[in-house]
């Protein structure tokens, strides 16, 4: 997951994500806040990840607002959720704004298919 800026609903998907991980140690998962704002962003995370109870999930960080140069992440997606199966990306999520109830469900609903042999 990419993000750029943690948030309420940031949050909420990354605990859901990380309950999956608790029941299932085949999936992997990471947070990365892209941001310039290297102390605010640490203490967003540390907040994040204590308020939410995370166990599973790094929480990282990256100045680089655009992301990594391969990943090709759009400029105007707030958040990018990608997963991959076999060096594929099998699932690419990305939003504007801040997430919905109704797009957390719809992100871990595709879980499944990075399970798949």
């Amino acid at each position: 997951m990419f993000a750029r800026a943690a948030s309420e609903p940031l949050a909420s998907l990354v605990k859901k994500i990380d309950d999956k991980i608790g029941e299932n140690k085949k999936l992997k998962a990471f947070v990365v806040i892209l941001s310039k704002d290297a102390e605010k962003t640490s203490s967003e995370l540390k907040k994040l990840a204590e308020t939410s109870a995370i166990q599973h999930v790094p929480l990282t960080m990256l100045g680089d607002l655009g992301g990594p140069p391969d990943y090709e992440l759009s400029k105007d997606a707030a958040i990018t959720v990608l997963m991959w199966n076999k060096q594929k990306v099998a699932v690419n999520h990305a939003y504007k704004g801040e997430l919905t109830a109704k797009e957390i469900d719809a992100i871990t609903a595709d879980i499944p298919k990075i399970l798949k042999d």
